[in-house]
């Protein structure tokens, strides 16, 4: 009985084990194939189950997180896709909102459309906001217009009519016009995606599925394929945003909601890690190769979001609120147009990757800049089955920054680390101090495969006293899978003054809601007793533009009162304050749908013998200007006893990542294998 969870990262792809019979963990990690990921995933499966002398018939669980649907959005290379929309709102992708983010700045611009103006077609029909038909559907102008999309030769058409979130007959009919006239073609209702009201967010929504479904369809396929190859047997799930598992079936249909599918598995990991290891309070911090990953847990709750920005394109869906920066590994190090050291935000990948990586790579990147100061190993990256060459990257900094620049070698490097850690340190306090709260009751969980490397120095320019270092941190992505349940969110708008009628309609609406989620609980074959669901109602307080997801789990008719001092407190701690004598609306009704899946226990280890076992030597490190190189210690991880107090400086190494330690910090081993490092006192 084995439980595997796959994050296909843009530089690596990790593997997580769960081995129930030995009740063991095991981790492992190959570079990524970027034009085919799912050719990583088939033969990290193949190598790691032999090197385990596994069956793949013993795999009953097997979860994977994508950036696919992402990269296709970013790289703007995904289906030719048409619009159809209600007669007069045909420009309403393209004009958007009238928000300036960067209102002085005259260099930022909109991303173009990802359906042009040619390609958007209108309908003659006409939804009133309460539901009712202003216009009836109009078949000749819908006959049109599917013709008109026939002729455009479009691969995925997505249908977005006003108001259809309160009546979608509408969108379903011409659905079915369209799949008649157009077999074959992927077909996207904003009315199923998101039946919620604000119409460019819903369109822009719709329109991102319709443009990565063909291609995501294409993956999820090729996927299947090569892990029946790999000889197993089981139906494989996926992480979408919001944290929880989904079929790949409902990935097919909906892969809007894998945008930050990976990422979202190492924020559900760092939680539980977080809520065992006894720091409810986290900030996630994971370092990958391309990116930085970060986002607040508080109270072993990671934060939500209904909406964010890919790749500059609005999608409203619930989601974990993960902050990411182009900071990572790969990251590339360059001198801008004024003369000014700059790092990312454009990456190297995993082709060519750095220059270290000796496959083609010419611009020095954060992971070249870590070698040169000694604070990688060339020989350990991978367990050993990865090598890096430093001479390559000391040339490719000194040619690139140092020489350009006027600087030492060390002086450059540390330089790269300097901006880089700057960088991620102002994206840290954008999820916290920004929002209220207090760093100082925070620790930092830092992972993914460079995380470690950069926490020691970040924690201490944001004043976080404790850093978290789970088990195989460059893997944590892919236990993260091992963690989660399967979950699916279901929503519907319903406008009305918070009364006690009102709150008994929404009751209705959530009970409908929950019809719903029972239908997708039997199509996905979840049993009676593993079923679970969260109710909540978005509110505001009249005059305001934007709502708050209040939980209105357990709550009946007779808890109107309790529903409103629910949005009080969570308005205060979204904002700060509460204004009791303001009317209250209710605006959406909301419904998680949970089904429990066994995972992975955190469980204890015995630990190494003594300090001196787990040392594998020494070698000097550059730590900053004024210290300059310091002989440091290298330790093995896996050796390092529990309980044991280890003083910096020092480096500890694993498989997945190396640690830096600083001068003047301390690290110890809990029962779990987690790192803690604090600053001595």
């Amino acid at each position: 009985m084995v439980r595997i969870g796959i994050d296909v990262g843009g530089t690596f792809t990790d593997f997580t084990l769960f081995d129930q019979t030995r009740g063991s963990t095991h981790f492992f990690k190959l570079p990524s194939t970027p034009e085919d990921p799912s050719e990583a995933i088939e033969s990290g499966l193949r190598e790691f189950l032999a090197g385990l002398e596994l069956d793949p018939q013993q795999i009953v669980y097997l979860g994977h997180g994508t950036t696919v649907a992402t990269n296709i959005v970013i790289e703007r290379k995904g289906a030719r896709t048409g619009l159809l929309t209600t007669r007069g709102f045909r420009d309403c992708l393209e004009l958007g909102r009238q928000a300036r983010p960067s209102i002085y700045d005259y260099r930022v611009g909109k991303p173009p459309p990802l359906v042009p103006r040619d390609r958007r077609f209108e309908v003659a029909e006409r939804i009133g906001p309460a539901g009712e038909v202003l216009t009836p559907l109009d078949e000749s102008s819908l006959a049109d217009a599917v013709q008109a999309l026939a002729d455009a030769k479009v691969e995925s058409v997505v249908i977005c009519f006003l108001h259809s979130y309160r009546a979608p007959e509408h969108e379903r009919r011409a659905k079915a016009v369209v799949e008649a006239q157009l077999p074959g073609v992927y077909v996207t209702l904003s009315s199923e995606l998101n039946p919620e009201f604000r119409e460019f967010e819903r369109m822009s929504t719709a329109t991102v599925n319709a443009f990565v479904g063909p291609k995501m369809a294409d993956y999820i396929e090729r996927f299947r394929h090569r892990v029946q190859g790999a000889g197993v047997t089981v139906d494989p799930y996926t992480i979408h945003s919001n944290g929880g598992l989904m079929s790949v079936e409902s990935v097919c249909r909906a892969p809007v909601r894998t945008c930050v599918s990976g990422p979202a598995a190492g924020v559900v990991g760092a939680a539980e890690i977080g809520r065992i290891a006894g720091f409810p309070n986290l900030i996630s911090f994971d370092v990958g190769g391309t990116s930085t990953d970060v986002s607040l847990i508080y109270k072993s709750e990671p934060s939500f979001t209904n909406q964010r920005l890919v790749a500059g394109y609005p999608v409203k869906t619930p989601m974990l609120d993960i902050h990411v920066i182009g900071a990572g590994g790969g990251s590339i190090a360059h001198i801008d147009d004024a003369g000014a050291l700059k790092v990312g935000p454009h990456s190297a990948g995993a082709d060519p990757g750095p220059v270290a990586y000796g496959r083609g790579g010419l611009q020095p990147t954060i992971t070249d800049a870590n070698l040169c100061l000694g604070r990688l190993d060339s020989q350990t990256l991978l367990g050993g089955r990865m090598t890096l060459d430093v001479e390559a990257a000391r040339q490719a900094i000194e040619r690139a920054i140092a020489h350009p620049l006027g600087l030492s070698l060390e002086t450059a490097a540390h330089g790269i680390l300097q901006i880089a850690n700057a960088n991620m340190s102002r994206a840290i306090r954008s999820v916290s101090v920004e929002k209220g709260y207090d760093l100082g009751q925070f620790a930092l969980c830092a992972f993914g495969g460079a995380g470690p490397l950069h926490a020691a120095e970040v924690a201490l320019e944001c004043a976080i006293p404790v850093i978290l270092v789970p088990r195989e941190p460059g893997t944590l992505c892919a236990r993260g899978m091992l963690l989660t349940d399967l979950s699916s969110d279901y929503i519907q708008s319903c406008f009305a003054p918070a009364t006690p009628q009102s709150w008994a309609d929404t009751l209705v609406i959530i009970a409908r809601l929950t019809a719903e989620a029972e239908a997708w609980f039997a199509r996905d074959k979840v049993p009676a007793n593993r079923r679970r669901f969260k109710a909540g109602v978005d509110a505001r307080y009249r005059g305001q533009n934007f709502e708050i997801k209040v939980d209105c789990s357990g709550l009946g008719a007779a808890d109107f009162d309790r529903v409103i001092e629910r949005f009080h407190a969570a308005h205060t701690l979204e904002y700060g304050y509460e204004i009791r004598h303001r009317a209250v609306d209710f605006v959406s009704a909301r419904l998680q749908a949970i089904g429990t899946v066994e995972k992975a226990p955190q469980d204890e280890i015995a630990g190494g013998g003594s300090l001196q076992e787990a040392k594998q030597g020494a070698r000097p490190v550059y730590i900053d200007a004024q210290r300059g190189w310091v002989e440091t210690g290298v330790y093995w991880r896996a050796k390092l006893p529990v309980g044991c107090r280890l003083d910096g400086p020092a480096i500890i190494t694993e498989m997945s990542a190396t640690t830096l330690l600083l001068p003047g910090q301390w690290a110890r081993v809990d029962q779990f294998g987690n790192l803690i490092l604090g600053n001595a006192s």
